[in-house]
């Protein structure tokens, strides 16, 4: 690797940076369950209607083609498109009554990662260093906080950002008011791809650790002769270039993201598509010691069905997704991680109760479902309803933020009192909600 390479691999590598004193020192108390976060994010919304929260006695322009079935939990009912997901019901915990007000796809999916509103409701909107960070920047943070020193990054997406297009970035998945140190590692490769391979995490093969070393000696000779610079510029820049250097030498970040480490089954299991290798790419991660793992099943807003719903549902959306979601439950479980890791599926928000002329569904942010699992989280059972047609919370309304406060709850912070600093000063909670008690164990 030249120094020019290196330069650039130092300058890339602000997700795997250690902690900045920016706010108060916080810890996870003994009381939380979950230990890391993977989000099964699904860009452009899927229909709550035709997935968790069916209504089978509606009329067919508002129940649609999808018949309901019966799950592992009696009373407990999905639709005919998730026979895998209801056999694991028992697992399971479906919020049925989340709601807020943002219609558009980027500031919708900015309420559901951040917890809170965007200024305002807008797809043509993008990431700024004003921004509050959503869920994977703050418990990344959280973990940095904590003294967090893996050599594989605390928070990743994989395989692509979210996003209503690659133009217009989703706010609040980056690093923010916090600072690009927290921003995630984004694969941005399809690590379903024949020769898939993460650059730059490990020695080029030409060059031993020894090379290494001594030419990292050689380099800090250099430094020991030039003048010193304090700024927050040069400390930032120091900080990548030994977490760099921390990455290169332990080669635990390469094999974390090295897929043929997997066996064929394995692989064939999850699916060999990009969202199946990406959710066997986040247990790889998780098992290394990354705290979130964001699995985008994109790419961009793929789930936005305004036209042809059903048919794009049945053939191209929910079967790749259902069978990643099925073997990431089983595979954690069975390598006895489950218990210990909070698994999320959601999406930006619902679809509309009504059937549309195009055969579709459109934007319907006032009820949706979000599926937890996992760390901490009590399965087999409904929390909340919607109303007869899925149009408004029944019972039990909930706010995104609520369902942040209970992710938090889970791992064992307390959202409220520990704060952040925001791009103007003021001090921030990490979260505004209430967590939902039903949910946690």
């Amino acid at each position: 690797m030249s120094r020019r390479e290196f330069g650039a691999l130092t300058a890339a590598l602000g997700a795997f940076s250690s902690p900045l004193a920016m706010a108060q020192q916080a810890s996870p108390s003994a009381s939380g369950k979950a230990k890391r976060v993977i989000m099964i994010f699904n860009c452009g919304a899927p229909s709550h209607i035709d997935l968790w929260d069916p209504k089978p006695d509606a009329d067919p322009a508002i129940r649609g083609e999808f018949q309901t079935i019966g799950t592992s939990v009696p009373g407990i009912q999905v639709t005919e498109m998730l026979p895998r997901m209801a056999q694991r019901m028992d697992k399971l915990a479906i919020v049925r009554s989340v709601h807020h007000k943002h219609s558009a796809h980027n500031s919708g999916m900015y309420w559901s990662i951040a917890g809170r509103p965007y200024r305002l409701d807008s797809t043509l909107i993008t990431p700024s260093p004003a921004d509050l960070p959503g869920f994977g920047t703050l418990i990344g943070w959280l973990a940095q906080q904590d003294g967090y020193n893996s050599a594989v990054p605390p928070y990743v997406i994989t395989p692509k950002p979210h996003c209503d297009s690659f133009v217009y970035l989703t706010p609040g998945q980056f690093g923010g008011c916090l600072g690009v140190k927290y921003d995630p590692f984004v694969l941005n490769d399809d690590p379903n791809a024949k020769n898939f391979q993460v650059r730059d995490l490990n020695l080029n093969s030409a060059i031993t650790q020894a090379r290494f070393k001594d030419r990292l000696d050689i380099l800090r000779q250099f430094g020991d002769h030039q003048q010193s610079v304090v700024s927050s510029t040069a400390e930032t820049r120091d900080t990548f270039h030994e977490t760099a250097v921390n990455v290169i030498s332990r080669g635990d970040a390469g094999r974390a993201f090295d897929l043929t480490q997997e066996s064929d089954e394995v692989r064939d299991r999850y699916g060999r598509h990009s969202w199946g290798q990406s959710h066997l790419l986040a247990r790889r991660l998780i098992e290394s010691g990354t705290r979130f793992v964001s699995t985008v099943n994109g790419p961009s807003i793929t789930w936005d069905t305004h036209k042809d719903n059903f048919n794009s549902m049945k053939t191209r959306l929910v079967p790749p997704m259902e069978q990643a979601y099925a073997a990431l439950l089983d595979d954690l479980e069975e390598r006895g991680l489950l218990d210990e890791t909070l698994v999320i599926w959601m999406g930006d928000f619902g679809r509309t109760p009504k059937i549309n002329t195009d055969a579709g569904r459109d934007h319907w942010p006032s009820c949706y479902s979000v599926v937890l699992a996992g760390g901490g989280i009590r399965g087999g059972q409904v929390i909340g309803s919607s109303d007869k047609i899925g149009a408004h919370p029944e019972t039990r309304p909930v706010s995104p933020a609520d369902i942040h406060a209970t992710v938090y709850r889970a791992l064992g912070y307390d959202s409220q009192s520990i704060t952040f600093q925001s791009h103007d000063g003021r001090p921030i909670p990490l979260c505004e909600g209430e967590s939902i008690s039903e949910l946690l164990i």
